[in-house]
């Protein structure tokens, strides 16, 4: 966590454009932007549901094919 103090006799903006400086320095925004965007990998439980299902799927798409319900691919 950074921290700025005020000198004696400084300006606001002159603490502003040293906490700023400070800020870009330590890489805090660099590392706060590329969080961001992350996505978290998938639990083996979330894994394994995608696959159940789409494993259904696939089989539920063969039978309809079978019986000429649906379109072959």
């Amino acid at each position: 966590m950074l921290e700025v103090r005020r000198k004696e006799n400084e300006t606001v903006g002159a603490l502003l454009r040293r906490f700023t400086r400070r800020v870009q320095q330590s890489g805090v925004l660099i590392g706060a932007r590329k969080l961001k965007f992350h996505a978290a990998k998938p639990t083996k439980r979330a894994v394994r549901v995608r696959a159940l299902r789409r494993i259904i799927k696939q089989k539920e798409r063969v039978r309809l094919e079978k019986l000429g319900k649906a379109e072959k691919e």
